[in-house]
């Protein structure tokens, strides 16, 4: 590249060519409003380099080029440019956005190309030169793991043939195969997608659409496009390879249809209220044997014959002279007179709400330089103590203020549905591995929260989803094994058998949900530090600039609740090994029950449904009801024969083969065994993490971050604080502030200007602009220009 310079010199901009657009003299009412439309343009490519550099709010008009691969949109581009200069071919050639700030300047009979680098600067640099550029960062983008990269290439082009327009390139759109192999294309389409996404949301551009169709009812493009305006009413549609097209009609009321497509067909919304119709000739510049022309001239000619010959096989198709309103929109010539048209007139709209934009700027830009400064002068010990201190005391506070409750933090930026939950803190799984299906009554599973209204629903939805979990499948392999023999007798225990089962069946259901409990609980407060710190941003108590010491809060704050997620999880599984090392028949009173009337059952099926009602009247009357049922259980029993006592123990405690009754009665009690852990475990864990988790992290945390924070300004304030970097990062900073006021102020003078000069305009100049506003689309006569000059 060259060295840095502005433009041409100035007698070169004053030289006044002969002929064409220029006539008339820098006195004439045509040459004074050229002038101030190169002052408005010039206003204007400097805000959208300052919006692009400093993520400003707002942006100038602009030209925003959207189509895929194949439907010749860097062709256009350069038909536009009245030359060529990018790569054009198969496959994804454009990586970055490319911004074209083309201006018409007579005197410039090459093109004049203007690189702005990575710090804003201009530099000349040649056609090849800018080739190489923009051919090198594709190459490198493609190796890149990105691929794409929506920082704008801008470049400024001066240029005899130019229009005065803005027009960004984007990367072509990809339609990738399905299937694995493709997943790589897949993923670039993607991203492409992404990012032409992210560029036509903003409201300041006009979207020039492209379709590579001969049926408006096949919306390849048009379908990303409408996602941004669904009513088309910032789009220009652009249907290219017209020439191609054309033959494709056998009948002229098909190509009629084509051309004047009806609502039902093309949104009737659609800028401009219709589809351009564009052809470029193919073939490219230069001295190679496989160049078509020799020289952009001869490029530019072969545009205007083949918008020529496109007039005259669609006139003879048609077997008819074409209206204006039809010539109008044939054509690169005719597009590129209706672009710089909307480019101008949304220019001068926009001035008006551009200068107070650039005042608050100002103010904003202003606020923050002078902030830098004092903080500049702020490096005492004592004072960078004082300011780490409220910093600490701040975010305590906010902390504590989550957890209790606020609504100051943006929901849509932080709020968690119970789904964005369970992606990032993980579901409760069960023991086949799936989620468990129990999520469909869980209360506020679809609104997005944080802090402590997000902690209690994940509290409840541990109760809700394991609260109701049932004992897994109990196998007869599993019943047998159980029963083994002892040091006294071979007898079989089925009592003993069921409740090792019932243990083991427990232990291994409900440990895995300590760890997924902890994890999710610790996920939940873990994202209370972005937010708290958003919220001292938000009320200008941050402390910028110092990285290192919001490290040591962060990093404390992490690691205190790693630690105590993972004291509560031992102190939990120390409970639970408690409930499954021995059983305690007193938490398990609907065995006994179940087991009488079971037995009862299988004893005397003709007194059934009298023990059954004693059994239900035993759970609704405690103790009573329970003797009640002792009683009635003895009456039955002493009513039966000695030898049916004899066959039903027989048959349900001595008998190791396992008969359908004695099954049925060891998983009755396998159950009843598994839901009492059940319910005392969900009641535990839960009690044991809000005092052993949650009480710590509101009680003990803010003294340990305190004593953390005044251990390490005694050993080494200088570390704590990194007051070189710090100081250095200000600096650069404070550079960086001064470039963008600089820049800003230079904004906010032209546009003063240029506002004054709309409010109050000279008669010259009032005389240009209505007759600017006189020339419409619809009603310009087709303008046959010799072949010499597209222009």
């Amino acid at each position: 590249m060259k060295t840095p310079v502005s433009s041409p010199n100035k007698s070169e901009r004053n030289a006044t060519p002969t002929g064409g657009y220029e006539r008339g003299g820098f006195g004439t009412p045509e040459k004074f409003f050229r002038t101030g439309n190169e002052r408005l343009y010039e206003a204007y490519n400097e805000l959208h380099s300052l919006a692009q550099d400093f993520q400003k709010p707002f942006d100038a008009p602009a030209i925003l080029v959207v189509g895929h691969q194949t439907d010749g949109k860097s062709a256009l581009v350069e038909a536009l440019m009245g030359f060529q200069f990018n790569h054009v071919g198969g496959g994804t050639k454009t990586r970055r956005p490319i911004t074209l700030h083309m201006k018409y300047n007579a005197a410039c009979i090459e093109p004049c190309c203007y690189l702005y680098n990575e710090d804003n600067i201009e530099e000349e640099v040649t056609l090849e030169e800018l080739q190489s550029y923009i051919e090198n960062e594709n190459r490198r983008l493609e190796r890149d793991t990105a691929m794409f990269w929506a920082k704008e290439i801008v470049v400024k082009i001066e240029y005899k043939y130019c229009p005065n327009l803005t027009i960004i390139d984007t990367p072509g759109l990809i339609s990738a195969a399905p299937g694995r192999r493709n997943s790589q294309l897949q993923a670039a389409a993607r991203a492409v997608e992404n990012l032409v996404k992210s560029k036509m949301r903003q409201k300041e551009f006009v979207i020039l659409c492209l379709e590579d169709t001969s049926d408006w009812s096949n919306a390849t493009t048009r379908r990303l496009v409408m996602d941004a305006d669904p009513e088309l009413s910032r789009t220009v549609l652009v249907s290219t390879k017209f020439d191609t097209r054309i033959p494709q009609f056998s009948r002229s009321s098909d190509l009629n249809e084509f051309i004047h497509p009806s609502p039902r067909l093309l949104e009737s919304t659609v800028m401009g209220g219709g589809p351009f119709f564009t052809s470029v000739p193919s073939g490219r510049v230069g001295i190679s044997t496989d160049s078509m022309y020799r020289s952009n001239e001869q490029f530019r000619n072969a545009v205007h014959q083949r918008e020529e010959m496109d007039v005259a096989l669609l006139e003879k198709r048609l077997d008819r002279p074409l209206e204006p309103q039809e010539r109008s929109r044939i054509g690169i010539s005719q597009l590129r007179r209706f672009l710089e048209q909307i480019l101008q007139s949304r220019y001068l709209e926009n001035v008006p709400s551009i200068v107070p934009l650039l005042e608050k700027e100002h103010r904003l830009a202003t606020a923050k330089l002078r902030q830098i400064n004092n903080e500049l002068n702020d490096f005492d010990r004592d004072k960078l103590k004082e300011k780490g201190r409220s910093f600490r005391e701040g975010f305590l506070t906010k902390i504590e203020l989550l957890m209790k409750g606020t609504a100051n933090a943006p929901i849509e930026k932080f709020g968690e549905t119970i789904a964005d939950e369970h992606v990032r803190g993980g579901a409760f799984v069960g023991v086949d591995g799936q989620p468990l299906p129990h999520y469909a009554t869980l209360s506020n599973s679809n609104m997005r929260l944080f802090g402590g209204a997000q902690y209690h629903r994940a509290m409840s939805e541990f109760r809700h989803v394991v609260g109701q979990m049932t004992c897994p499948t109990v196998s007869r392999e599993e019943v047998v094994n159980a029963c083994g023999v002892d040091e006294v007798h071979d007898g079989v225990n089925y009592i003993r058998a069921a409740c090792t089962v019932a243990i083991n069946k427990a232990k291994d259901t409900f440990e895995p949900f300590l760890y997924q409990l902890g994890y999710r609980l610790a996920h939940v407060v873990r994202r209370l530090l972005p937010i708290a710190f958003h919220l001292l941003q938000y009320e200008g108590t941050f402390l910028n600039g110092h990285e290192l010491f919001l490290k040591r809060v962060g990093g404390s704050y992490k690691t205190f609740i790693e630690s105590t997620e993972k004291s509560c999880r031992d102190i939990c599984v120390q409970d639970l090994q408690s409930l499954t090392e021995y059983v305690t028949w007193s938490l398990h009173n609907k065995n006994r029950t179940a087991l009488r009337t079971f037995l009862s059952n299988a004893g005397n099926p003709d007194i059934a449904p009298t023990f059954a009602a004693e059994d239900s009247s035993s759970v609704g009357a405690g103790g009573k009801g329970r003797r009640g049922s002792q009683q009635s259980m003895s009456s039955s029993l002493s009513s039966m024969s000695n030898a049916q006592l004899v066959d039903i123990l027989d048959a349900t405690l001595w008998n190791r083969k396992l008969g359908a009754v004695t099954e049925e009665i060891v998983h009755a009690v396998v159950c009843q065994v598994f839901e009492g852990i059940r319910d005392f475990y969900v009641q535990t864990v839960e009690l044991k993490f809000n005092c052993f988790f949650l009480m710590p992290l509101l009680k003990r945390f803010p003294m340990k971050l305190r004593e953390e924070i005044e251990a390490a300004y005694e050993e080494d304030l200088e570390g704590v604080f990194d007051v070189r970097a710090v100081r250095s990062a200000l600096v650069d900073r404070r550079k960086a502030l001064e470039n963008e006021l600089d820049q800003v102020e230079s904004l906010q003078n032209k546009f003063t200007s240029i506002h004054a000069t709309i409010v109050q305009p000279s008669p010259v100049v009032e005389k240009a602009v209505n007759e600017l506003q006189r020339t419409k689309l619809h009603t310009d006569a087709p303008r046959r220009t010799p072949l010499s000059s597209i222009r």
